[in-house]
């Protein structure tokens, strides 16, 4: 029997995932192992390997397509079997849906009585019925209209497309005169549809479509384009917004002498390039010094849930990637646990993993905390939003050298500027400011860690 391919929930709340690149063809022979095609969900992009060998066939999800998780895909054909077993689509093997339940209307009204009921806005359940088993009938409808409207219903015909204004007095029903004052829309320009060109409530909304339309075409630049928000960059919007709405940021910022930090660096980097070891970054000591510091402090290590607040018991230090179509937050697990030259392998690896799209969602799930560094890129201070289900974030800049006055002395000393956001819900700005402090301590006298 051939065997189904699946799409997998890679996440707790996953639903969907784009299939962005089919690795094998219809006819290949797969290996148990293989990666079969290329998925993209909410938070990463990822390979998926077959789980069992076979021909690939029946491949119903192309790429580009959201598929939700758990569907059938694709099948593996088993020695002896061809293209004639499968199922002839993936909906096969999936459960009917149950058809809507139409409900019937409670109200009976003659088609006449209804469409003049709503031309004029009005409910048919608030309406009497004087025709037979209670019906309603238009005469039913125009008697609830005042006395100059019914004259109007009564001299009308069924002659469409007359102008409104042809017998020198414009025609137009309640809900139309109403949105034409809502949308500033001038009657006398419009050639009703309703009843000797009565104007409809649908004329005016169809007529204030169509100019915003034309307008919006005559003022939009001959070389604009349109990206649609989706995958990852519609997850980063929904989330930032999310948590800036919900979290009431406040922010600190503190400057750091990088001078011991540098020295520090250099005599380690000098003893991992004689063991063969990855070259420690100012990043890789500033995950090791915000660990250390996060110990000191639960409940910027933690995340509020509800009405609790969750304190976390290690300090898993997330490092934003940047990548062409958005950010991604690999996280390094248990920080504090580990030494300078650990953090800086596993950094390395996680950014090679996301830059090449390999990330696991193990890899990505479980922060606590996370650090943004734009100094690479030149940026000496701004304020970073905090990730959904933490409590702070560290905006890092750039180090530019800056004149000093150390101990009644003039110095230019390297100097990095560094934005700590937390939520105001659970930490208070004197917390926060303790924290900067210990962290500026321990980034400027690095030996603090050891202790």
């Amino acid at each position: 029997m051939p065997i189904a391919v699946i799409m997998p929930k890679l996440e707790m709340s996953q639903e969907t995932a784009l299939v962005v690149e089919w690795k094998k063809k219809p006819g290949d022979r797969i290996v148990q192992g293989d990666a079969l095609l290329t998925v993209e969900t909410d938070k990463l992009t990822i390979d998926i390997e077959a789980v069992a060998s076979g021909i690939l066939a029946g491949v119903s999800a192309e790429v580009g397509q959201t598929v939700p998780v758990t569907t059938v895909i694709a099948y593996l054909l088993q020695p002896g079997e061809d293209a004639t077993t499968v199922p002839s689509s993936a909906a096969e093997q999936t459960a009917p849906e149950t058809p809507p339940k139409v409900e019937k209307p409670t109200t009976s009204a003659t088609p006449l009585a209804a469409r003049v009921a709503a031309a004029e806005g009005l409910d048919l359940k608030e309406i009497a019925g004087s025709g037979p088993d209670g019906k309603i009938t238009k005469a039913d409808v125009i008697a609830r209209v005042s006395s100059t409207e019914a004259q109007e219903y009564a001299a009308e015909t069924a002659t469409p497309g007359v102008p409104a204004q042809a017998a020198g007095k414009l025609r137009a029903t309640p809900a139309a005169k109403r949105v034409a004052r809502e949308k500033g829309v001038d009657l006398k320009s419009l050639t009703g549809s309703g009843l000797m060109g009565r104007i409809q409530e649908a004329d005016v909304r169809k007529f204030d479509t169509a100019f915003q339309l034309a307008d919006a075409q005559e003022k939009a630049p001959v070389s604009e384009r349109t990206v649609r928000l989706k995958g990852m960059r519609r997850t980063i919007a929904d989330r930032m917004q999310a948590s800036y709405q919900t979290a009431p940021h406040i922010q600190l910022t503190s400057r750091i002498d990088l001078t011991n930090l540098n020295l520090t660096r250099k005599q380690m980097n000098e003893q991992t390039k004689a063991l063969g070891r990855t070259h420690i970054s100012v990043t890789a000591l500033l995950v090791k010094a915000i660990a250390w510091t996060l110990m000191q402090y639960p409940f910027i290590n933690s995340s509020l849930i509800g009405d609790d607040i969750y304190l976390h018991e290690n300090a898993n230090v997330g490092v934003a990637v940047a990548l062409p179509d958005g950010l991604i937050v690999p996280v390094v697990k248990e920080a504090e646990q580990k030494t300078v030259s650990e953090i800086a392998a596993e950094i390395s690896v996680l950014t090679e993993k996301a830059r090449g799209g390999k990330l696991l969602p193990a890899d990505v799930n479980g922060g606590t905390f996370t650090i943004s560094n734009l100094g690479p890129y030149g940026i000496e201070q701004f304020n970073a939003i905090i990730n959904p289900g933490q409590t702070g974030i560290l905006a890092v800049g750039a180090a530019t050298p800056e004149v000093m006055v150390i101990d009644e002395q003039i110095a230019i000393r390297p100097i990095m500027r560094i934005t700590l956001s937390v939520d105001h819900r659970v930490v208070d700005g004197a917390v926060a400011a303790n924290f900067m402090a210990d962290l500026r301590k321990v980034l400027e006298s690095p030996v603090l860690m050891l202790l």
